[in-house]
């Protein structure tokens, strides 16, 4: 990473820690949806599911899902699911990001991680309430520290569930966060997602995740 930048966004905005940013009927009209939406997905892709693990096993041993410690709403830590691309199952306290030509990354791996299709398993984790559909990618437990100390408004992200998708995601920020920069811009998207919050900007942000994983950009 590149040297640390204090991030001024949202400087003098209200947010502290008794702020709600969703209200009441929001956050309630946002999670009938996500459960909604998620037992439709699941129950349509569900083959999809089953050839994923099918493969994952021929390919590589190990186990089919990968387990992972992320941040959610207000702090709250839990275990995201993936279906398993790489050889190694990291999780703790150092981590290193998956590279272009990552040897850790299986054949299998590959191309799901191309297509998204490793985060299919997050659906679990939008029904158990730990997650959204729509909202800031949550980041594994190592990064998510070294990105709160470089940047002021990084703790803002945790007043709404993350989400499996993102404005930032759909705006191809994806993949590796080699740089300050990278991150910051994420942030400020993952901001302003919550400041203009709208069922019609998730409904908007579901649908371009359509397009991102048609022609996936950063995704590796």
């Amino acid at each position: 990473m590149t040297a640390p930048h204090q991030s001024t966004l949202m400087s003098g905005y209200a947010f502290d820690g008794s702020y709600v940013a969703l209200s009441r009927a929001g956050r309630a009209q946002k999670r009938i949806f996500d459960i909604v939406l998620s037992c439709i997905v699941m129950v349509a892709v569900f083959p999809i599911l089953v050839i994923i693990a099918v493969a994952i096993k021929l390919d590589t041993p190990g186990p089919v899902l990968f387990r992972q410690t992320r941040v959610g709403l207000n702090g709250r830590r839990f275990r995201i699911y993936k279906f398993r691309t790489m050889t190694v199952l990291e999780d703790g306290e150092l981590i290193v990001q998956a590279k272009h030509f990552d040897p850790r990354i299986t054949r299998v791996g590959r191309w799901l991680r191309r297509l998204s299709l490793d985060e299919l398993p997050q659906l679990l984790n939008v029904l158990k309430g730990e997650m959204s559909l729509v909202g800031p990618r949550p980041h594994a437990l190592a990064h998510d520290h070294a990105f709160a100390k470089l940047i002021n408004s990084y703790a803002i992200r945790g007043h709404v569930r993350p989400g499996i998708t993102g404005l930032a995601q759909v705006h191809g920020l994806r993949g590796e966060t080699a740089t300050i920069q990278a991150i910051q811009k994420r942030v400020e998207l993952d901001v302003e997602y919550i400041a203009r919050w709208s069922m019609l900007l998730d409904l908007e942000i579901l649908v371009r995740t359509v397009g991102e994983i048609v022609r996936p950009r950063n995704a590796y």
